[in-house]
């Protein structure tokens, strides 16, 4: 059975898509930590992140630095974070996390943010992922 985040990618889920090529893709999380949380996916679907090929894991890392780069461009944040903590979730992905201060990445703790508020961070995020 095709994991949640492979659905999203073949469009039978919806998504707040920030980011796409033909291998990898990236979305806001639905219960972000931060406003801009996103998280970024290889499209093949391999449950943990060190079991990718290496040329995947190494693609991934570079397409998640790039989203990283829009999401600074797009949020206001000192740094964004990145983690790989998901167990939830049988598919590789690597969590981003726009910065103010550490205690910014407690992943106890979730945003609620409205609709309109995660489009319009999606949209700014993937405008600046556009320039890049």
């Amino acid at each position: 059975m095709a994991s949640i985040f492979t659905r999203i990618v073949n469009g039978e889920i919806p998504s707040y898509k920030v980011a796409e090529d033909d291998r990898f893709y990236a979305f806001l999380d639905i219960n972000p930590v931060q406003p801009g949380h996103t998280l970024v996916i290889p499209k093949q679907e391999v449950d943990y992140i060190f079991d990718l090929d290496n040329d995947t894991y190494a693609g991934l890392t570079l397409f998640a630095k790039k989203v990283a780069e829009a999401i600074k461009a797009a949020v206001t944040c000192r740094k964004v974070g990145m983690a790989v903590i998901g167990l939830e979730v049988p598919h590789a992905h690597i969590h981003l996390v726009p910065m103010q201060a550490e205690k910014d990445m407690d992943f106890a703790r979730h945003a609620e943010l409205p609709a309109s508020e995660m489009t319009a961070i999606a949209e700014a995020i993937a405008g600046q992922f556009a320039k890049l």
